[in-house]
């Protein structure tokens, strides 16, 4: 009964250990693939090479959409929805090699980006500080990866 016991509780513990830590990011793990692309794929110059999941710039691109703050005009906010969309599709389409795909998701980006700076000039001091800092630190993000992206 004893050794029933202890083999258990060894049992439990060694499973408690194994399990992995939470991922919270709105990107879910499905979407990323291990391998990118068919053979066929491997010459076409259409085609990015870049790992978003190992990518610091992209990693951080999909926190500031996880915790990009709430304000109080509503017009803004269903901006920034539309903006956090973009920026999604944008690593996805990164992710899947989809060259046209993420031209249209900056498309997309800049457009909502334009209608937000509009948009900010009625909001509070503090809120429109904050509301800049996640702003340049998503484009200083996407010039980076954009930069990578045109190297390779």
């Amino acid at each position: 009964m004893k050794r029933l016991i202890f083999f258990g509780v060894l049992l439990i513990i060694t499973s408690s250990c194994a399990t992995e830590k939470q991922n919270f990011s709105p990107l879910s793990n499905s979407f990323y693939s291990e391998t990118k692309g068919s053979d066929s794929d491997k010459g076409d110059k259409s085609s990015i090479e870049i790992n978003v999941r190992d990518n610091v710039n992209a990693s951080e691109i999909s926190n500031l959409i996880a915790t990009f703050p709430q304000f109080k005009i509503t017009a803004l906010n269903t901006e920034i929805t539309t903006l956090k969309y973009s920026l999604q599709n944008y690593l996805y389409a990164i992710d899947a090699g989809n060259l046209q795909g993420k031209n249209r998701a900056i498309k997309d980006f800049e457009k909502s980006y334009k209608k937000i700076q509009k948009l900010r000039q009625n909001l509070k001091e503090d809120d429109n500080e904050v509301l800049n800092r996640y702003l340049v630190r998503l484009k200083t993000n996407i010039s980076a990866i954009e930069d990578s992206v045109k190297r390779n």
